[in-house]
C-alpha cells in the first residue's frame, strides 16, 4: 500500500512513527540484557540463556468491561496495569515466572496521549515483577471501532 492510500484511509503514518519513538522511551526501561530486539522490530526477541530445558508459559487476557470505566474516567494507566497483571497472574498460577509481555492497542484514530498512558501503566506493572515489555502492535483502523 502506498502512503497516499494510507492517508486516504485515515491513517497518519507520520503520527504513527512519532508515537513509536515515544513508546520506545516508555518501554525500554523494562528491558534487561535478555531482550535482544524490542520495540520497532517485527518480532521481539528474548534470550533464554542460563536455563536448562526451559518451558515457556504464555497467557492472554482482556480487561473486560473495566475498559468502559477507564474511558468514562479518562484514566488509562490503571487499565494498562490491570491488563498486565491479569495476564501475568495466569502465568504465575501455572508455576512460571513472567519474563516478557506483548501489548496490542487498536483504535479508530490514534490518540498518543491515551497510548502513552496505557503503556505507562503496562510498563510500571511489568517493572514491578521484573517482566520486560518487549513489543506488540499499535494500530489505527478508522471505521472499525465506534
Amino acid at each position: 500500500m502506498t502512503e497516499g492510500t494510507y492517508k486516504q484511509a485515515g491513517v497518519d503514518l507520520e503520527a504513527s512513527q512519532n508515537l513509536k519513538r515515544r513508546i520506545r522511551d516508555i518501554v525500554t526501561p523494562t528491558h534487561g540484557p535478555q531482550v535482544l530486539a524490542g520495540v520497532g522490530a517485527f518480532g521481539a526477541m528474548y534470550q533464554f540463556s542460563g536455563h536448562r530445558e526451559p518451558i515457556l508459559v504464555s497467557s492472554t487476557d482482556p480487561v473486560g468491561t473495566k475498559l468502559r470505566l477507564a474511558v468514562m474516567m479518562e484514566r488509562y494507566d490503571t487499565i494498562g496495569a490491570d491488563l498486565v497483571n491479569a495476564c501475568i497472574n495466569d502465568v504465575i498460577v501455572c508455576g512460571a515466572r513472567p519474563i516478557f509481555f506483548l501489548d496490542y492497542i487498536n483504535m479508530s484514530s490514534l490518540r498518543p496521549d491515551v497510548v502513552e498512558e496505557l503503556l505507562g501503566g503496562m510498563a510500571q506493572a511489568c517493572q514491578e515483577v521484573n517482566c520486560a515489555l518487549i513489543g506488540g502492535e499499535t494500530a489505527e483502523m478508522p471505521g472499525v471501532f465506534a
